[in-house]
């Protein structure tokens, strides 16, 4: 892990305007004044505001069956770490621990969050990512400039590349299960066609 960690705060989570069906998640750097948003589907959306709202669900969420995996197990979750954007795509890892050995598990940073948040952790991310796909803000324009950058991040660069580079993040998309992506490339393909 990066040694130029950067903690974040969830600052708001809100209904993307340019994405039907999608949620722009808002992270803040804690005591600072960058913001990093995150283009997320609408059931992880769902998942996140349930925790932050203490919504007690009459059926366990898939989040929550994995918090009560870890815990019949003794695997801690201790923090989710942002660790990379490839190609507009963010990517997260969940550091756990059984038994005195730390080790990290893959994620959507979507999954990451709400797993997060249902073991009450810290957030980071490292300064890579904040310089790439960080805003800062200022008091006065705080919220046109979020509703700049949300729809900057919507705007994913999956038009300008190659039919063969679309086929290939098509199957990483299918292979991590992230169908609303997938749907969003298989669009791009079929236009051109």
């Amino acid at each position: 892990m990066a040694d130029d960690k950067i903690k974040l705060e969830i600052l708001g989570l809100s209904s993307s305007q340019s994405q039907s069906g999608s949620f722009a998640l808002v992270l803040g750097e804690s005591g600072g004044n960058r913001r990093l948003p995150i283009i997320i589907g609408m059931f992880e959306a769902q998942a996140i505001a349930i925790e932050i709202e203490k919504i007690v669900p009459n059926r366990p969420m898939t989040h929550d069956l994995f918090k009560a995996f870890s815990h019949n197990f003794d695997i801690s979750v201790k923090e989710v770490y942002i660790s990379d954007l490839k190609e507009g795509v963010f990517f997260a890892r969940i550091i756990c621990e059984h038994e005195g050995k730390i080790f990290e598990i893959d994620s959507r940073p979507s999954d990451a969050i709400a797993i997060g948040l249902r073991f009450d952790v810290d957030f980071f991310t490292n300064e890579n990512i904040m310089t790439e796909a960080g805003i800062v803000l200022t008091d006065e324009y705080e919220e046109e400039i979020v509703q700049k950058d949300v729809k900057k991040a919507e705007k994913t660069s999956i038009e300008d590349l190659s039919s063969s580079e679309l086929e290939k993040l098509l199957n990483d998309a299918l292979d991590k299960e992230d169908y609303e992506k997938a749907a969003r490339i298989r669009d791009v393909l079929n236009k051109r066609n």
